[in-house]
């Protein structure tokens, strides 16, 4: 009987690692790309988490703001001292159109009221929403408030601050549409101009419809978790999770994931939390959370918000790379099979080369090159494997490529690729600390075109955005290198003057810039002149933060364009009084002539 020969041993053992050898690439291929996956999916994840807490502190922020402009209005004083003369009703009358008005340019209010320091904290200005819309409470409806926490709390700040309260249910009777929804009280001390605090406005706002608005953009199958301070589940996919401390019982985000609690110890700001390597963690799911302040005016106390997507929709592509691989290991090894019987000795070596490369799939450099000049089977697989190689890095630059864009996006202005107000007032905050540190000055100028809603019904949407293009571009050719020019939304662009600086130069600017917008665009055939209007705050008589700059400087060019076309203001030039009446028509004037200030802003 006839023993089989070395050849044959050593063809069946070269046919075995083969087969081996192509098995454990596709496995470990599989593994990786899996892993990839996961870990790019996530680090986006975290990104948009982190991108989703921003937009929840400005939206405080704005809120706090909107409480701030009203508790700031001088008939606020007047109203909450109770004084019965008939200036006092008119100034009540007054206030209360502009309580509606916040009403129904802010959906996500609940309730505006202005609280009186006398008489156990009384209403004086209540506006209620209900599900037929807003309701003014009035007479023996109006309720004693001195008893919570955001009146006698907020009585005890010094004017020009905000309290922030806790995000609680409403458990208030007669809160009308408020009653039993989670809401958040914002509310700001009113004092004479003496300095007396005389009463507090109070704004009470839904989670629901400010959670809805902050998540308009995010993909359906993202879940969203908000925590408080302590760790108390405020939003979570599953409503009976939420809120827990309102039902005789607490649930903590730090208990249901435990990867959590350094955010509530204060030792991170972060957290990933991949199903994937930690199933018991995250089941089947990839989890990014975030601690963001909770509003400026809020001290140290913050939120943690966390979003959640599933793991298999970001494993989806790794299936089809998947099917692609067993189809690869299997010819591979077919082809392993028969090389190993016909070119046992020869094969040797191109085989080591193969193995090596597999085993090293995602170095940089290879440590030999692969046989792709072949015209071999072993060429053949060297082909396809470095062909599954380019595709799976393809794919990676891909993903990386979009996180750049999405990065480029959430700074920029679509339209004329100028920075958006995010990134002018990260600039503007950022000028405004090294001109403190270094005793430096700087100016903003607030531009608004003065003809472009003329032009824009004339002609169209579709021209006006050119219009818009040409005039970014103009504004470009203007402002010289080292100062920015960005668009805050609309018609409405705005310039941060930095470096050698002063007052002339901001004026001279503005001078520019108004005969340079006088001057005829050409656009798409046409010649254009849309004119321009600019107004012009200075660091730091006229504000010491980037938000007090850019109102001022709003307000300014208020007062310009009530001058006709074609003019510029410095805030600085105004008197008090003008100040005082140009805020105040600012924030009474007509919606679709000009809105106001805090609502634009939050559109923005």
């Amino acid at each position: 009987m006839m023993r089989p020969g070395l050849m044959f041993k050593l063809s069946l053992l070269l046919a075995f690692i083969g087969v081996l050898a192509s098995g454990s690439t596709g496995f470990y291929a599989y593994r990786a790309n899996r892993a990839m996956l996961v870990g790019e999916a996530g680090r986006n994840l975290l990104t948009a988490t982190e991108l989703l807490g921003r937009r929840f502190s400005v939206a405080i922020d704005d809120m706090a703001a909107d409480a701030l402009v009203l508790a700031s209005m001088p008939s606020s004083a007047l109203v909450a001292q109770s004084s019965d003369d008939v200036k006092a009703k008119t100034d009540r009358a007054r206030l209360a159109q502009v309580f509606s008005s916040f009403m129904l340019h802010h959906p996500g209010y609940l309730q505006a009221r202005l609280i009186s320091r006398d008489q156990f904290g009384l209403e004086r200005i209540r506006f209620d929403r209900d599900g037929s819309g807003i309701v003014e409470v009035q007479g023996a409806n109006l309720q004693e408030k001195g008893q919570f926490a955001y009146v006698f709390d907020t009585l005890a700040l010094a004017p020009g601050h905000v309290y922030i309260g806790p995000i609680t249910i409403n458990r208030e009777r007669g809160a009308h549409y408020a009653e039993g929804k989670p809401v958040l009280h914002l509310a700001a001390p009113v004092a004479t101009p003496a300095g007396v605090v005389v009463g507090v406005v109070v704004l009470d706002v839904d989670l629901a419809v400010l959670l809805k608005l902050l998540r308009t953009d995010l993909p359906p199958d993202y879940e969203v978790y908000l925590a408080n301070e302590w760790g108390d589940f405020l939003v979570h996919p599953d409503a009976s999770q939420a809120f827990g401390f309102d039902k005789g019982r607490r649930v903590f985000m730090q208990d249901s994931f435990a990867a959590t609690k350094p955010l509530f110890d204060r030792a991170q700001n972060s957290v990933l939390i991949n199903g994937l390597a930690n199933p018991e963690q995250a089941l089947n799911a990839v989890l990014a959370f975030v601690k963001r302040p909770f509003g400026t005016s809020a001290g140290n106390r913050f939120i943690v918000l966390g979003l959640g997507k599933p793991l298999s929709g970001v494993l989806a592509g790794a299936s089809l790379l998947g099917d692609q691989i067993v189809r690869m290991v299997l010819f591979s090894s077919v082809t392993a099979l028969l090389l190993a019987i016909l070119f046992a000795r020869a094969l040797t070596r191109p085989l080591q080369i193969l193995t090596h490369a597999a085993t090293h799939f995602f170095a940089e450099t290879a440590t030999e090159a692969l046989p792709l000049k072949r015209t071999d089977e072993i060429g053949m697989l060297a082909r396809c494997f470095d062909r599954m190689r380019r595709e799976i890095r393809s794919q990676v630059d891909a993903l990386h490529d979009k996180q750049h864009q999405l990065a480029y996006l959430a700074n920029h202005d679509v339209l004329t690729s100028l920075p958006n107000r995010m990134m002018f007032m990260q600039r503007l905050d950022a000028a405004v600390q090294d001109a403190t540190a270094n005793g430096e000055r700087l100016a903003v100028l607030f531009v608004d075109l003065d003809r472009f809603k003329q032009i824009n019904d004339q002609f169209g949407h579709s021209f006006g955005d050119t219009v818009l293009v040409a005039v970014a571009h103009r504004l470009q050719q203007v402002i010289s290198r080292g100062h920015t020019v960005a668009r805050l939304g609309g018609d409405e662009f705005v310039v941060l003057v930095e470096g050698a600086y002063s007052s002339d130069s901001a004026t001279d600017l503005a001078a520019k810039i108004v005969q340079a917008l006088d001057s005829e665009l050409p656009v798409e055939g046409r010649q254009v002149a849309v004119g321009a209007s600019v107004g012009i705050s200075e660091f730091p008589q006229d504000g010491v933060s980037g938000r007090d700059l850019l109102l001022h400087a709003d307000t300014a060019m208020y007062v310009a364009k009530s001058k006709g076309r074609g003019f510029w203001q410095r805030y600085g030039d105004l008197s008090g009084e003008q100040r005082v009446k140009t805020a105040y028509e600012m924030t009474i004037a007509d919606e679709n002539e000009r809105p106001l200030y805090h609502a634009r802003s939050a559109a923005r």
